[in-house]
This record gives C-alpha cells, sequence and structure tokens, in this order.
C-alpha cells in the first residue's frame, strides 16, 4: 500500500497564490462587458441633450460713470448762512443748495443802481447842451468848436451810462451767485462746509452733485475682444451704435442681480489706447432704481442681435481630464461611451456643447464614479425610478 505524501504548508501557500493570480490575469484580459455577464449591471442616471434656441451673449468688467456730475464751487466771496438741503438728499434743477451772505452784494446793487441813475441825468443834461448848441450855431451865435465840445460831452455821458450799466449787470450777477442752485436733477454729497464759514471762488468744493439718472456704464475692449463680439452678434462697428439694430446690453451687479432695464452703447471710441491696447465702450442705462453707482463697478453684458439652436446638457455631465472636457455617453445598447466634447458659456445650470454631441443623446449624470468605458449599465432616466 502506498502512502500519500503531504506538501509542506508553504508549497499549498505558494500553488494557492499562484492560482489566483492567473485567475485574475484572465479576468483583466476580458472586456468590461464580458467581466460583468454574471454580476449586476451598475445603475447610472443620465439625461437627454437637448437643443434650445440661445441669445449668445459676452460678459465685461465695467464701471458706472455719472452722466452729469459737478462740484458746487462758489462764485463770490462770503459766509455761507444757509445750508438748505441735507446730505445725501435728491435735488431738481434749479432748488436752492447753499446761500452765501447777500448784504454787501445787495449794498453793491443799490450803489450801482444810483450810479446809473447819476450817468442817465449827465446824459439828458449833456444832449440838452448840444441840441442848445446846435440851434445857437445855426443862428451864427457860437463856433463850431463849441458844438463839437457838446457833442463830445455826450459821447462821454453816453460811455458813462453804458459803464455803469455793466457794473450793475455785475453786481447783480454776483448777488444772484450768492445762491447755489443745482443745475440738473441729482443727488447731492457730503458738504465740506458748515454754517458760517467763510468761502469763495479758491476755497474748494461746497459738495458734488451728481446725476444719477440716466447713468453710464464704461468698459474696455481689447482689440481681439472687440472683433471677437462684433464676430459674435454677426454686426458691425456701426450697427453696435444704430439704436434700431443695437445689441441688448444688460448689467449685472456686484451680488449677481440683473438689472431688468437694458441700456445701449451710445459710444465706442475712435482708436485703441496706445498704452493699454483696449478701446473704450460706454453704454447708457435710465438707472430707474438708481442701483448703478458713480464709481461702481459691474458686470456688462452684450446679447447677441439674434438667438442660435444650441445644444446643452446638465453641468454635473461633464467631467476633464488632461485631454479636455468629456462626457459619459450610454449608447442604444446599454454601453458606456466616452466623448469628448467642446463646451460653450454656461446657461444657468448648463453647458452649452459647441461640438461633439447631438441633441437626444443621453448622458450620465449620476453615478459615474460606478462605471468605465465599455461597461454594460442599467440606464434611469433623470427624474424617474425605473430603468430603460
Amino acid at each position: 500500500m502506498t502512502e500519500k505524501r503531504k506538501l509542506p504548508a508553504h508549497r499549498m501557500w505558494q500553488m494557492k497564490l499562484g492560482a489566483a493570480l492567473l485567475a485574475a490575469t484572465c479576468l483583466l484580459g476580458l472586456p468590461a462587458q464580458a467581466q460583468q455577464s454574471g454580476a449586476e449591471k451598475p445603475k447610472v442616471v443620465i439625461a437627454a441633450a437637448y437643443s434650445e434656441e440661445i441669445r449668445r451673449e459676452t460678459t465685461f468688467v465695467g464701471r458706472g460713470e455719472a452722466s452729469a456730475k459737478v462740484d458746487l464751487i462758489p462764485q463770490v466771496t462770503g459766509t455761507v448762512t444757509q445750508i438748505v438741503v441735507e446730505d445725501g438728499t435728491a435735488v431738481k434743477a434749479g432748488d436752492l443748495i447753499y446761500t452765501i451772505d447777500p448784504a454787501s452784494y445787495e449794498a453793491a446793487v443799490a450803489a450801482e443802481s444810483a450810479t446809473i441813475k447819476r450817468a442817465k441825468a449827465n446824459l439828458l443834461l449833456a444832449q440838452i447842451e448840444l441840441k442848445r448848441k446846435q440851434e445857437l450855431l445855426s443862428r451864427d451865435v457860437i463856433s463850431e468848436s463849441e458844438l463839437d465840445v457838446a457833442e463830445a460831452n455826450e459821447s462821454v455821458a453816453e460811455a458813462d451810462v453804458a459803464a455803469t450799466q455793466a457794473a450793475l449787470q455785475k453786481a447783480e450777477l454776483d448777488l444772484e451767485r450768492t445762491e447755489i442752485k443745482a443745475p440738473f436733477d441729482g443727488r447731492i454729497g457730503k458738504s465740506s462746509v458748515s454754517l458760517g464759514a467763510l468761502v469763495g471762488p479758491t476755497s474748494g468744493a461746497l459738495s458734488t452733485l451728481v446725476q444719477q439718472s440716466p447713468m453710464y456704464v464704461t468698459f474696455s475692449l481689447s482689440e481681439p475682444q472687440l472683433l471677437r463680439v462684433v464676430e459674435q452678434l454677426d454686426t458691425g462697428m456701426e450697427a453696435l451704435l444704430a439704436n434700431d439694430v443695437s445689441p441688448n446690453v444688460l448689467v449685472s451687479l456686484s451680488d449677481g442681480t440683473i438689472l431688468d432695464e437694458p441700456g445701449e452703447i451710445v459710444f465706442i471710441d475712435n482708436g485703441i489706447n496706445p498704452s493699454t491696447g483696449t478701446i473704450s465702450i460706454r453704454a447708457e442705462f435710465e438707472n430707474k432704481r438708481q442701483m448703478i453707482l458713480d464709481g461702481s463697478f459691474v458686470s456688462v453684458i452684450i446679447e447677441a442681435l439674434e438667438p442660435t439652436l444650441s445644444v446643452l446638457i446638465p453641468q454635473n455631465a461633464v467631467q476633464r481630464d488632461q485631454r479636455g472636457d468629456f462626457v459619459l455617453v450610454v449608447t442604444d445598447q446599454q454601453l458606456v461611451e466616452q466623448r469628448y466634447i467642446v463646451l460653450g458659456p454656461q446657461v444657468e445650470s448648463a453647458m452649452i456643447v459647441s461640438d461633439g454631441l447631438r441633441a437626444g443623446e443621453s448622458v450620465i449624470v449620476e453615478g459615474l464614479q460606478r462605471v468605465r468605458p465599455g461597461a454594460e449599465v442599467n440606464a434611469v432616466l433623470s427624474g424617474t425610478t425605473e430603468g430603460n
């Protein structure tokens, strides 16, 4: 009877390990679909690429700029006797804002009024004298030289009247300038003086008045950006300024709020600034709600003239590797296919696909980490609970 020899324990372990490695090697050599033949298909959630008419847009950084802004600088010297409006108050054109002590200017007007009366009286006397001399000369009572003197005296009197009238107008103008009024509708800034302060033409601005409606937004584009905008909008430079064909211009505030009032482009500079390499563009907004402030930074959105039919997919379907952006497409055979795509701009929670995908194709939006290209899956349409 032959006795069977037992293998040493370490030899048994080596044989089992070899068998396991052989099985793993064979398994790795099989395609993903064959490996899953005996396993449950992974469940993924898919969404269909869809087409929609989208109005393309381009965004730039802009800055609010008042359509009218003026420093209120006194044109006469005196003490401030009245500050009519509070800081930050909205005013209308012609509203009184400051009063400078008018007493000395009222006295100057009174003095010039008296001077002009005296000048007019002298003129009347010179005219009477001239008439008398003319009558006397006609009767050969006086010489022509006396008439010449009378005519000269009348001319001097007329010049005195003109000079005093000019002086009176200046005095009245200075008196009028003691009242500082708003030249246009707007909002007054912080006052730099208080009651009793001595002010004058060299003392600086008392305050600043800013017109808030309409409001400009100025932004700059590089030459390539400008050409790209013109190409994307399928228009020309002149059309950007034409009200009937100009694209919509929107403003997004610092918190992301987009104003519901579109503006229009009203100015494009006539050349590229050599120091910055950009061209300045200005858009005008009615700014009814006064949300655009002078000096504030905003985002300027220029919309295309006409919408274009675009293919869109959910943003969470997009992945990226070293080659670029891609999606995992589920074919009609329920197989996963890796597809590289060219993305356009984002539209809310979706992305525009410029190339690489057709409307109606299904992309995986959930379960991306559970599958790989070539795998067979159990696809469930987004928003449902049953597989396809």
